[in-house]
């Protein structure tokens, strides 16, 4: 392509991308606002307004390229090349809406702005009979296509991920884990704005029975101390190191059994009627902040949430 050509050439593809990035914004703010206000019957006055006049406006971005686009050689073909170019780049914004409503990144309101015309530009760089200039727009659209179908997509999920990651680990002073007793597994686990509770039940659920609870939280008094009431059949005793233990008796000869014990700045409690109190103290000497590893796989396998 000569150098005369080439700055027309130029020329024209950046009068099509500010004309509608200028007027394609408008036209859709237009859009929303009638849409809010008088319904979706309102939209058809600002699109039988606007459309025609963007078409025209683009059809005068080709007065340039008389001399290089075939087909803006006269006024009748201008219109047929804007309309073409209007229909194609308005399915690329349309697409952009798509991703972006996906939680793509698009960059700040004016580079999404700016990105409004990038379609209409790469549309009217097919009309140009330059095999460079073709060329570079397939590659526009090849890497506009890649980002938004593959590479803002997996970035979203990463961002949503980190997010949520955030989220559970406000509270890292209680995000405390024990070993599973034997046979058992995490079922379910929820974190609060100041508890850290974990559900472990049989691997082999509906065959076997038994239930532990662990909740980390925010120590309930100063000192470790037995509460001032007990139910019926109920014990209590805080030995020399802080730990306490409750017993309850419930008729038919079943225990539960709950221990308390200080972990740092946390207070945590475990329970349970089938496990006795041997086992729920080796539980908590297993305790150890709840690494990313297994926060990971918690999310995976979805048996955690956040209390609402």
């Amino acid at each position: 392509m000569k150098a005369g050509k080439g700055t027309l050439t130029a020329l024209h593809l950046f009068l099509v991308w500010a004309t509608t990035a200028v007027v394609v914004p408008t036209l859709g703010f237009g859009l929303v606002l009638s849409a809010w206000g008088g319904g979706v019957g309102a939209t058809v006055p600002v699109l039988a307004l606007g459309v025609p006049l963007t078409v025209a406006l683009l059809a005068m971005a080709g007065l340039p390229a008389r001399t290089v686009v075939p087909l803006c050689g006269s006024v009748r073909q201008r219109l047929g090349w804007a309309v073409l170019v209007f229909v194609l780049g308005t399915l690329g914004v349309l697409a952009g809406l798509a991703a972006y409503s996906g939680d793509v990144s698009l960059g700040s309101a004016g580079t999404r702005v700016a990105l409004t015309g990038a379609p209409y530009a790469v549309a009217a760089a097919f009309f140009v009979p330059s095999r460079w200039v073709r060329s570079g727009a397939l590659a526009m659209l090849a890497a506009g296509v890649a980002y938004g179908g593959f590479v803002g997509p997996a970035q979203a999920q990463q961002r949503q991920h980190e997010a949520e990651v955030a989220r559970y680990r406000e509270r890292p002073e209680l995000l405390y884990l024990g070993d599973a007793p034997r046979g058992m597994e995490v079922s379910r686990v929820e974190v609060g704005p100041a508890s850290f509770v974990v559900e472990y039940r049989p691997i082999r659920a509906g065959y076997e029975l038994g239930y532990v609870g662990l909740v980390v939280r925010t120590p309930l008094t100063p000192t470790p101390r037995c509460p001032e009431f007990l139910a019926k059949d109920e014990t209590c005793t805080v030995d020399a190191h802080g730990e306490t233990v409750r017993v309850h008796d419930f008729p038919g000869g079943t225990r539960e059994v709950t221990l308390i014990r200080r972990q740092r700045n946390a207070e945590v409690e475990v329970t349970s009627q089938s496990i006795d109190e041997p086992g729920l103290r080796r539980l908590l000497n297993t305790l150890h902040p709840l690494s990313d590893t297994e926060l990971e796989e918690l999310m995976r396998q979805k048996k955690i949430d956040r209390e609402l």
